[in-house]
């Protein structure tokens, strides 16, 4: 094994595995694989997240610490998600910053301000 794999400029560790995954599944094995993960580790299923933004919609006023309460005590086997994320959760499907907190932005208010007097 040592002589092939230093034919094909491999590592004897990744010989034996290409060498098992031949030997488990067949010519299949030896073609390239994809690197992409199966799943994102951050990613909320998307039955909880449906449920955010239901809550959200039902209740605009409510923020993320009540709505992770509420999911809380709805599934209280399912471990509830962070705030953050609750939040971000809620501000990517346009639910999470209120129109009126937007609207009170600093240059929203310097833009309405009359101008201001010269003293002469």
């Amino acid at each position: 094994m040592a002589g092939l794999c230093r034919e094909f400029g491999i590592s004897r560790k990744t010989g034996y595995k290409i060498f098992t995954r031949y030997n488990e599944i067949g010519l299949k094995g030896l073609t390239d694989r994809s690197r992409r993960p199966y799943r994102q580790a951050h990613q909320l299923p998307s039955q909880i997240e449906g449920q955010i933004v239901r809550l959200k919609q039902k209740k605009p006023s409510r923020g993320a610490p009540k709505i992770r309460e509420r999911l809380a005590r709805l599934y209280p086997d399912v471990p509830a998600p962070a705030i953050s994320r609750i939040g971000r959760c809620a501000a990517t499907t346009g639910r999470g910053v209120s129109p009126i907190a937007s609207s009170l932005r600093p240059s929203a208010v310097t833009a309405l301000a009359p101008p201001a007097r010269s003293r002469t």
